[in-house]
């Protein structure tokens, strides 16, 4: 069943207090915890350090009823113990995968099915970015504009530009994206049930 934006928002909200009462101080304390993880996935040579950063924010969301009442303790640790999991799962899978650049085969069914879902999300992500104000999608397109140095150099600009600390834009942007999954989950299942 899709969540709603609302519901995702409250989850981040929990997680937040769950962080610390004090709800700027919950800010700082997540984006430590992000910059700490990003920083953890890219010592592990992952390939895509902030989309497992994103993950274990997710894993640890989820379990959150439970943790708040049966986990003692700095909630970093809680955090860093699943990044670990990841990164073992991340190597599990990188020794199972074997390349076959340059190899001709029997073409796979399910790559057809692969482009055709990717296809979809694509869609779904143009319709839900429609959704959002004018002002959240030129935030959030230019936001995830650029890569590597130039991607910190920019946010940095961004975050001058609009008055407000790297930190507060952060949390901003991830607000605008948590909301935009949510609607990109609604539209994939509505294309599902319509195919």
């Amino acid at each position: 069943m899709p969540q709603s934006s609302a519901h995702s928002s409250e989850r981040l909200d929990e997680l937040l207090s769950w962080l610390d009462d004090n709800p700027v101080q919950a800010a700082d304390v997540y984006l430590d915890i992000r910059a700490a993880l990003i920083k953890i996935f890219t010592w592990n040579h992952c390939s895509d350090p902030e989309g497992l950063t994103d993950k274990v924010f997710d894993r640890v969301a989820a379990k959150l009823p439970g943790l708040k009442d049966s986990f003692e303790g700095d909630p970093k640790l809680y955090f860093y113990g699943v990044a670990n999991n990841l990164i073992k799962e991340y190597r599990k899978a990188a020794i199972l995968h074997v390349s076959l650049d340059g190899v001709d085969g029997p073409t796979d069914p399910s790559l057809a099915v692969e482009e055709e879902t990717r296809e979809m999300r694509g869609d779904c992500l143009d319709q839900c970015l429609q959704v959002l104000t004018p002002e959240k999608r030129a935030l959030i397109l230019d936001y995830y504009s650029r890569e590597k140095r130039d991607k910190i150099i920019h946010r940095a600009e961004m975050a001058r530009s609009l008055g407000v600390s790297i930190r507060a834009l952060r949390v901003r942007m991830l607000r605008i994206r948590a909301g935009l999954e949510e609607c990109i989950e609604r539209c994939l299942d509505q294309k599902a049930k319509n195919s």
